[in-house]
């Protein structure tokens, strides 16, 4: 009776404010509400922002007038607007299927048992936490036409007679930017795809290999199909943060050259901010939504397919 009676008596004396605690429905609002401000005020307001910015004629110093989808339309007219829209799936395409295919392979090597595992593990991320500036201007050293350490390993293997410049032949640069984005990204891929790697019993291994299952034969009917929600994870966080990418193409190239680098990021602010066309900026960068959107609702939709299976 008095054990009983006590918390009763305690939430009398509480706050009508911490007696709504109590109810899960208050709590569960108590505990969003600084994540939802958060989103609210550095992701919605931004975009809404941005979404009015994109309806007007604003330019630097002018909060211009609405008028309506007038800059979708101009934008779509440019024809540097369709090179960046070709350059970004070109871009984001290419990196990641390469990314997803060393990432597994690098994943695999990884899974082994091997003395110095754990310091080559961690080895492996250094790509990835580095600052993307730092890296970058670093890559930028090793293309530069006259002090590349490229080509001059290149010429002293008699592969090559004159300097190639890297950054400034159309291809060339582009190729470039797509080598460094799968540097930097085939580290996040094999420690995630390792990471579902290990969640693997070796049992099922066993039991194919007993079943007379080749090396081959085991990954693509054990291990691919177990790692498959996660590898489709991992391809739709590389795949929005390519999409988006900005840092490493404006320092390797600005979007050069002949914008022939440009994506939607960089030729955004190039558009907006260099020359001042504030209006038009935003929309080219609201034009990567829709793709965006599309991309990941369909990944999503195949995640949830798979893991329904």
């Amino acid at each position: 009776m008095t054990v009983s009676a006590l918390p009763a008596a305690e939430s009398k004396r509480l706050s009508p404010r911490l007696r709504k605690l109590e109810d899960e429905r208050w709590l569960a609002l108590a505990l969003l509400a600084p994540t939802a401000i958060l989103l609210g005020l550095f992701i919605a307001y931004p975009f809404f922002e941005g979404v009015m910015l994109s309806l007007s004629s604003a330019r630097v110093g002018q909060p211009g007038e609405f008028v309506g989808l007038k800059n979708f339309h101009k934008i779509w007219d440019d024809s540097i607007f369709r090179t960046t829209v070709w350059n970004t799936f070109w871009y984001t395409g290419v990196t990641t299927v390469f990314k997803l295919a060393l990432g597994l392979w690098l994943a695999i090597l990884l899974n082994r048992h091997f003395k110095g595992k754990a310091i080559i593990r961690a080895f492996i991320l250094l790509p990835f936490i580095i600052p993307t500036v730092l890296s970058t201007f670093a890559w930028k050293w090793m293309f530069d036409p006259t002090f590349s350490v490229i080509n001059w390993t290149l010429f002293q293997l008699g592969l090559i007679t004159t300097r190639i410049n890297w950054l400034g032949d159309p291809d060339l640069a582009m190729t470039s930017i797509i080598i460094i984005n799968i540097w930097r990204g085939v580290p996040f891929f094999a420690i995630t795809l390792l990471a579902g790697l290990q969640t693997i019993s070796p049992e099922l291994h066993e039991a194919a290999a007993i079943d007379g299952a080749r090396p081959w034969q085991r990954f693509w009917h054990v291990t691919w199909p177990l790692l498959m929600p996660v590898t489709l994870v991992v391809v739709l966080f590389s795949v929005i943060q390519t999409f988006a990418d900005f840092q490493l193409v404006y320092v390797m190239t600005g979007g050069g050259p002949a914008n022939a680098t440009h994506l939607f990021a960089t030729y955004a602010y190039q558009l907006g901010i260099g020359t001042g066309l504030l209006a038009e900026g935003a929309a080219i960068s609201l034009a990567m939504f829709p793709f965006l959107f599309v991309i990941v609702v369909v990944q999503l939709l195949y995640i949830r397919r798979v893991e329904t299976r």
